[in-house]
């Protein structure tokens, strides 16, 4: 009988009713499309969903409007991840789409972003803050109207002489940056899936000092 109902597209309906139903959240990391950029420290928010979908086995990239976008579900959750291909300096338009294209709620959202205040590998989850001068945490707050939203910031460090940070940025990690890399990007994976099924202040409180 439920061959039957499946084969009449029963089954299509059950499951996207079942999803529909699912609490969503908006996880965007943030970076530049192209080439040239994949592998720079300014990238490192691409990489970290990039593996995030691979460690959940997400189905491909979808190229749609303002970025590439996946879904992932987990325990009654869908998690939408967002890479936008706007570019750095004009995030917040992407971040605002998908928002409301997926009716997801401030409080699910999650940026994903580089942090030269931080060491390489530091992982600090923040409900709000300043964008301290990052180009895509402050166009996305102008858009958004607040700075009030999640951010999981990654550290790239700030090995880079006087004034030569937009190099750095958008320059590749070096040797000994890498031999830690995959390890921390794991780890902001598994306090991106903590902060979707537990939340913020379990989340905080368990992985910030790690």
């Amino acid at each position: 009988m439920w061959s039957l109902l499946r084969l009449l597209g029963f089954g299509k309906t059950v499951q996207k009713q079942a999803t529909d139903n699912m609490i969503k959240y908006l996880v965007v990391g943030l970076g530049n499309i192209g080439p040239e950029y994949r592998n720079t420290r300014h990238n490192t928010g691409f990489m970290v969903v990039d593996r995030f979908a691979e460690k959940n086995n997400a189905p491909a990239w979808e190229d749609r409007r303002y970025g590439f976008v996946n879904r992932v579900n987990i325990k009654g959750r869908q998690i939408v991840l967002l890479k936008p291909s706007t570019f750095m300096n004009l995030s917040g338009n992407a971040v605002r789409y998908w928002m409301k294209e997926e009716n997801i709620p401030l409080e699910n959202l999650l940026i994903v972003v580089d942090d030269l205040a931080l060491p390489v590998g530091e992982l600090r989850l923040k409900p709000k803050g300043s964008d301290a001068g990052h180009n895509g945490l402050k166009h996305i707050a102008d858009i958004l109207g607040t700075q009030a939203y999640a951010r999981l910031r990654f550290g790239i460090g700030n090995e880079f002489p006087r004034g030569g940070q937009v190099n750095f940025v958008l320059g590749e990690f070096d040797n000994d940056d890498l031999k830690i890399l995959p390890d921390r990007i794991d780890m902001a994976c598994e306090m991106i899936k903590s902060f979707c099924l537990a939340g913020i202040t379990i989340t905080m409180n368990q992985y910030n000092k790690k």
